[in-house]
């Protein structure tokens, strides 16, 4: 199935994080926290302003982004999790 975000919403699939710490000690599911690190699938068009000129989204696909904790909408496709969220909850591009 193929999504295609629409306006200023951005697909994003989160990045796992590492299950073992420094110390070895493994983590459970349970006791794990979302990671806030994803990379971003698909993008929408962009934002329409006052004036009713498009303004163009400043990530694209293949960019890993840095989001917060409670931000965007959980959705599954094709068995596969995803956020959709729109592109001002996107705290920073990591490069």
């Amino acid at each position: 199935m193929s999504v295609k975000p629409l306006h200023d919403r951005v697909l994003v699939k989160r990045i796992e994080e590492a299950e073992v710490v420094k110390g070895g000690i493994i983590i459970p599911d349970t006791a794990k926290e979302k990671p806030m690190e994803g990379e971003v699938i698909a993008v929408g068009s962009g934002k329409v302003a006052d004036d009713g000129k498009r303004i163009a989204p400043d990530v694209k696909a293949g960019d890993k982004i840095l989001f917060g904790k409670y931000s965007g909408t959980e959705i599954k496709i094709d068995g596969q999790e995803y956020l959709i969220m729109r592109e001002d909850e996107i705290l920073a591009i990591v490069g």
